[in-house]
């Protein structure tokens, strides 16, 4: 038998399995540990993560050979032989500034214009952005400023200032100015940068001070033409319902002349024959009542005569009925 040798207590217990591999973990897994940690390093060298709203461009010793624009992961060899380059493809904005510029009737205009870009997602416009700009949109936007201003001066020289700022929006033409630089500056930054412009508005518009003067001053000749044509029209008017009227009281004053002539011409019949009957009946009576008439025609209150009183017709005042020698001969009546 062999003898059993006693444990040493300054010495540690010997690891124990089944396989015989603790002795080997503990004097290797340092090296296992490092090993993981370069293995987990070259993995995440050679992955490259795309996000939305972003390309990658891989480079292989500083020449673009791949363009990725799908969201994903994709591999590549690790730097420094091949690298990546991420672009940004979200939309950006950039202002002008107030351009001074001039208007086809020759007057100027302060404008500051915006447009609304950004890089498209496909890999010829992509390479020709970092090719341009080295993938800088400061740059891009400086240089899409200057576009602006040129483009600007060509394409409001195209209209006219009551185009442009005038109280009947039925007649500005904004629309139109922001559709022809939009044209003009999309088809020269997608064809130079490869940028593509999605809008183009007018931010702001406003004049120079001799620019206002003039523009009050149209706009006040205006409104003069405006009102005497108005009031011309007014005084037309006016003339024709003046004439129209004078013409229907001239019709009504006729007619009712006629109307007066005709019932004078009626009353004078049946008043002769009212004096015929008279006659007929009294004579005596029909001389003292035409006498009285013609007192009542030819003296009024403010006339004063002087006439003998035994002429016609006082006489009968002096005389009485029967004895003037005005009156008519009575006709004696025959009896039988």
């Amino acid at each position: 038998m062999t003898p059993e040798l006693p444990d040493r207590p300054d010495e540690p217990a010997p690891a124990r399995g089944r396989f015989g591999l603790g002795p080997w973990l503990v004097r290797n897994g340092r090296i296992l540990a490092a090993g993981f940690i370069v293995v987990v390093a070259l993995l995440a060298a050679c992955v490259v993560l795309v996000v939305p709203g972003e390309a990658v461009v891989m480079t292989r010793l500083g020449n673009p050979v791949r363009v990725m624009t799908a969201p994903g992961l994709a591999w590549k060899i690790p730097a420094p032989i091949e690298s990546t380059i991420p672009v940004d493809l979200r939309l950006k904005t950039t202002s002008s500034g107030l351009q001074d510029v001039g208007t086809r009737d020759g007057l100027r205009i302060l404008v500051q214009a915006y447009v609304a870009w950004r890089v498209p997602d496909d890999a010829q416009h992509i390479r020709q952005f970092l090719r341009a700009v080295r993938n800088q949109p400061d740059v891009a936007a400086d240089q899409l400023r200057s576009f602006i201003g040129s483009s600007l001066e060509i394409t409001v020289s195209g209209f006219d200032l009551a185009g442009l700022i005038n109280t009947d929006a039925s007649k500005i033409q904004l629309s139109a100015l922001e559709a022809r630089l939009l044209r003009r500056i999309d088809e020269q930054a997608l064809k130079v940068y490869g940028i593509k412009i999605l809008q183009v508005g007018i931010e702001r518009l406003t004049l120079p001070t001799e620019t206002l003067n003039a523009t009050v001053a149209r706009m006040a000749a205006e409104r003069e033409t405006v009102a005497a044509a108005r009031e011309a029209e007014g005084a037309r008017a006016a003339a024709e319902i003046t004439s129209n009227a004078d013409r229907d009281a001239r019709v009504l004053l006729a007619e009712a002349k006629a109307d007066a002539a005709a019932i004078d011409a009626k009353s004078r019949v049946q008043a002769a024959d009212i004096y015929a009957k008279a006659y007929s009946r009294d004579r005596e009576l029909y001389a003292l009542l035409r006498s009285l008439d013609t007192l009542s025609t030819v003296v009024r209150s403010n006339t004063t005569l002087i006439l003998r009183s035994d002429a016609a017709p006082f006489r009968i005042l002096v005389d009485g009925p029967g004895k003037s020698a005005g009156t008519l001969p009575a006709q004696t009546a025959k009896r039988p």
